[in-house]
Formats: structure tokens, C-alpha cells, sequence
């Protein structure tokens, strides 16, 4: 089964320094159609005026994933990672730019902010929810980049419950994989059986299993053999493997 999601679908909140679309229900928007999907909680793409961002505020028993699109965020944390202003700062320094991948086990606790330094620069990212597995772990922490080369036409694993092949390690039955998709470009992943993925277009146009997406489209399979990612035009994409 596979159900299409328009963009136009997705909740909006304007606060003036942050304009965000919720896909699924979050803060004042609330769709009971909506309210996660699987494990995955939260896809919010956020836009952070230069010189904003989120104050310091608390997590816990929640995976939190940031992919930034554009610009920079600068993470600062209880557990003692990045600083108050690393604008320019190495990733060592909980700054998470294009390519990076940020991940957050809020665990028993933990506060945290995140920033836009940059001047004269918005910050477009995905803040991505993932239910955890097991509630009450240590609280962590964890950073690493992916180059465009090993996104380009392949399924890139960005996150996984192992940290197979390089990506971040979650604490949730959840797989994540960033594309990037263009012209002849085909793409497959088996879904096994009682599996279910949710692919979210982040940014051009690509057909997933026959359906038509535009950026911020959507579409949940579930009881699907397959996978199939095909005519991407500068199409970035994000693809769940969840537990049903």
C-alpha cells in the first residue's frame, strides 16, 4: 500500500525568525491522521533567520536527528558539546553544515540549543524524531559527514541501530538513507515484510514506485516488496526502513 502526501498536506507555523512545515502533528498543529509513522515522530524542515535560533530547552527518551540543507547550525549542549557562538568553528564543535549529519540520544535528559551564526545567512534543515527502543539510556551524542559523492545515485545509510557502514548509531529498530537522484538515474531498496519506509523529497522532483513527488512530498509504504527511486531531477531525498 502506498499513500501520497503533498507537501500542502504539512502543518506551517511563522514565528518570523523560524518558518517551519510539520509533516507530522507537532506544537499547536495537530492532525490526528498525522501523528507519526512507525518510530518516526517528528520531520519538521525548519528555516532559522540569520542571528536566531532555539534557546536553551530540554529532551529526553527521543532520537533527534538534524540534516541541514543550507547555511549552519551551531549545537551547544549539557553533555558538553559545541560552544556558544562557533560560527566557523570544525565540526568538533557542534556546528552541522550540508553533507553533515547530526545525532542526539536525548535519553535520560538532556538541554540543548541550536543557533544560526552566520550573518546575512538562513539555516534550512530537517529536525528529524525517532522513538527510541529502549527508554532511560545515557544521554549521547554523535557527528559525522557524508560526502556528496557517496549520495550521488546510491542509498546512502546516514543512520542505522549499528552504525553499519560508517553512519550514526540510533537507538531505534530504524534505518535512514540519504540520496541524491538525477536523470537515468534508478534507484532500488527490498523492503522486507513487516517492514514499513516512509520517503521524504527534500528538494527537486523524482518518482517513487510510480508516484510523482515534488520537494516537501511524501509517501509511507507498507506491505511493499520494493523500493524504487527513479526520474530525479537534482532530486535529495530521505528514505526510513521502520519496524511496523
Amino acid at each position: 500500500m502506498i499513500e501520497l502526501i503533498k507537501s500542502s498536506e504539512r502543518g506551517y507555523a511563522d514565528h518570523g525568525w523560524l518558518k517551519s512545515h510539520h509533516s507530522f502533528s507537532f506544537a499547536d498543529y495537530h492532525n490526528p491522521r498525522r501523528m507519526g509513522f512507525g518510530a518516526l515522530r517528528v520531520i519538521n524542515e525548519d528555516r532559522i533567520a540569520a542571528g536566531t535560533g532555539f534557546g536553551t530547552h530540554g529532551h529526553r527518551d527521543m532520537e533527534i536527528i538534524s540534516y541541514v540543507l543550507a547555511g549552519e547550525l551551531a549545537h551547544k549542549d549539557s553533555m558538553g558539546n559545541g560552544q556558544a557562538n562557533a560560527q566557523g568553528a570544525g565540526h568538533a564543535d557542534g556546528v552541522i553544515r550540508p553533507g553533515d549529519v547530526q545525532r542526539m540520544s536525548a535519553g535520560t535528559g538532556v538541554m540543548h540549543s541550536e543557533f544560526n551564526h552566520a550573518q546575512g545567512q538562513e539555516t534550512h534543515f530537517l529536525q528529524i524524531w525517532i522513538q527510541p527502543d529502549q527508554r532511560g539510556i545515557k544521554p549521547s551524542y554523535e557527528q559525522k559527514h557524508f560526502p556528496v559523492e557517496q549520495k550521488r545515485g546510491a542509498l546512502r545509510l546516514v543512520a542505522s541501530p549499528d552504525g553499519a557502514q560508517g553512519s550514526v548509531q540510533i537507538n531505534s529498530d530504524a534505518r535512514l538513507y540519504a540520496a541524491l537522484v538525477d536523470g537515468a538515474e534508478q534507484l532500488s531498496l527490498p523492503l522486507a515484510s513487516g517492514r514499513l519506509s516512509y520517503v521524504h523529497l527534500v528538494r527537486g522532483s523524482l518518482q517513487v514506485n510510480g508516484q510523482s513527488l515534488s520537494a516537501g512530498d511524501a509517501v509511507q509504504l507498507s506491505q511493499e516488496p520494493e523500493l524504487q527511486l527513479s526520474q530525479g531531477v537534482d532530486a535529495e531525498v530521505l528514505v526510513f526502513d521502520l519496524a511496523a
